[in-house]
């Protein structure tokens, strides 16, 4: 932040192609849960219409590709901005790996608690891949840090890079990952439990596609704050060991005080 007497620069105004682009989280929410709530509505907007009525000829047959159609498509727009991006990080490559399991499991037919199950299995695997990795050389929370560290220049990445492979840095690494991994498993225990309680039609039903509806917007901000907590207290942990490790204000998040840490402390980067 600037000194209080001097004035902030003012940014360049963007261009007319930036003011009219539309952010990426309206069209992840779009694609994700909007797009597939309306599939999935046997009333949409009480206007009458229902995707699977007029689009699919109703009945178990209609209702069994409404549903199909709504867990594909947010799968689709992953993999479709996976491809466009040819982004091949580590933490797109696990996304993308992600909503391929989710569409696999779209075409695993259940109802009742191993439908609650199904609807949370994406987050047990999760879960369990970060403990397995939490025992290993590079836990899963460092390949999220290392991603977000991407756009850095060379001698502040190399800071990250350094202090990351410091054994008391590591270990908060490590631990960082259980505590992310915990946290999506109770996500995942919660979203089951509220499934097992709300979906209770039969496959294939009007009423369960608009019961799966309702769960899915029910749960889409609880899920995300939960997941939200599990990251702030694994960056906590990963800072706190930083800065017990570099001294006071040294941050992965903060990579010029880092260095400057390091330099304080005669410490090679490189």
């Amino acid at each position: 932040m600037p000194p209080m007497s001097q004035a902030a620069p003012t940014p360049p105004e963007p261009s007319p192609a930036q003011k009219g682009r539309v952010p990426k989280t309206v069209w992840d929410l779009v694609f994700t849960l909007v797009i597939p709530i309306l599939i999935l509505s046997p009333n949409i907007l009480g206007s009458g219409i229902s995707v699977a009525e007029q689009v699919f000829g109703g009945g178990t047959a209609g209702n069994v590709r409404a549903y199909l159609l709504a867990a594909l498509i947010p799968v689709a727009y992953v993999l479709w901005d996976l491809l466009v991006n040819r982004n091949v990080s580590p933490v797109a490559l696990i996304g993308g790996a992600g909503a391929i399991f989710s569409g696999a499991l779209a075409f695993w037919y259940v109802d009742g608690f191993w439908y609650a199950i199904k609807d949370s299995a994406r987050s047990y695997l999760t879960g369990l891949l970060f403990l397995i990795s939490a025992a290993t050389s590079v836990p899963l929370f460092r390949v999220f840090l290392d991603a977000s560290s991407i756009g850095e220049s060379p001698e502040h990445r190399a800071a990250t890079q350094r202090a990351m492979r410091d054994p008391g840095v590591h270990r908060s690494l490590a631990q960082a990952t259980v505590v992310f991994a915990v946290v999506d498993l109770i996500g995942g225990v919660v979203n089951s439990v509220v499934n097992y309680a709300r979906v209770t039609a039969k496959f294939g039903t009007d009423d369960f596609n608009a019961q799966v509806a309702a769960v899915n917007a029910l749960m889409r901000i609880p899920g995300l704050l939960i997941t939200l907590v599990g990251v702030a207290v694994a960056i906590w942990l990963v800072n706190r060991a930083v800065t017990a490790r570099y001294g006071a204000g040294a941050s992965l998040f903060e990579p010029g005080k880092l260095l400057e840490r390091m330099r304080e402390r005669g410490e090679p980067v490189a």
